[in-house]
């Protein structure tokens, strides 16, 4: 199973901090470790099994790339410092990543999450995860081919709102619905198979000229292919500026940083 992880977008309701910085980079607190989205959604994609990665960037993405190119005379200037230990977090990161198959692409005209997916078209395979390096489940759970991760959320308003029979099979799904049949939302983990590309190839851009994957699967289920909700109790959202700070904070209060000997 191969994992494409999109991060072309250009980010803009995290202004003006992503002018510069992608927000797939922009650092949050996690298990004990302060690290940037990117790379946790890359570290829980590697330790539930996954060594091949296709990660889409766009235009000004290149700290990505960087972040995800090994530096260990780096890690040996940090041990000189005595900086033992973050010498050794990064060392593990980078040993994952020589264990891992990366291909990058860039997506030069951003047209949407499907549009991104569609770039991966010719490398994906036929069993592959879907990933947006803006969200984070709190654990990542087995997820069968055709099935989509989701959780319960107050306000469901501004997501993909699902609704379920009784074994949890996606009946409809709707983008940012006024009136939200369920507060069923959906996370963006897809294990999906190639089918979708048949899919989003036959999706029409919506008003602001994107292909959406949501659009394809909805169009999926109503052909009847049998799309599985496998539910996950918390998950971490770093869309926008509210859910970054809710986020963030929710997270530094599970960690207890060990100030000593740092700068």
């Amino acid at each position: 199973m191969k994992a494409i992880i999109t991060a072309a977008g250009y980010g803009t309701r995290l202004l003006p901090a992503t002018k510069e910085i992608p927000k797939e980079m922009l650092p949050i607190p996690f298990n004990g470790t302060f690290k940037p989205v990117i790379q946790i959604v890359f570290e829980q994609l590697y330790d539930y099994g996954i060594r091949d990665f296709i990660i889409i960037v766009g235009r000004g993405k290149r700290l990505i790339e960087d972040h995800f190119t090994p530096d260990f005379l780096f890690t040996k200037y940090l041990k000189s410092k005595q900086k033992y230990k973050e010498a050794k977090e990064l060392e593990t990161f980078y040993k994952k990543l020589e264990k891992s198959d990366i291909t990058w692409i860039n997506q030069l005209d951003r047209r949407g999450f499907g549009d991104a997916v569609l770039r991966a078209e010719p490398f994906a395979g036929n069993d592959f995860l879907i990933v947006a390096a803006d969200h984070i489940p709190k654990h990542l759970v087995k997820m069968p081919i055709c099935s989509i991760l989701i959780t319960r959320v107050k306000d469901p308003c501004n997501y993909g709102v699902v609704k379920i029979d009784s074994n949890n099979n996606i009946l409809e799904m709707e983008e940012k619905p006024n009136r939200p049949k369920s507060n069923l939302i959906v996370l963006p983990y897809y294990r999906l198979d190639n089918r979708i590309f048949e899919f989003l190839h036959n999706v029409k851009p919506d008003k602001n000229k994107e292909i959406q994957l949501t659009q394809a699967i909805k169009n999926m289920i109503e052909s009847r292919i049998t799309i599985k909700g496998i539910f996950v109790k918390e998950a971490y959202d770093f869309g926008n500026i509210e859910k970054y700070i809710s986020a963030y904070l929710k997270l530094s209060k599970k960690i207890n940083y060990d100030h000593k000997n740092n700068e």
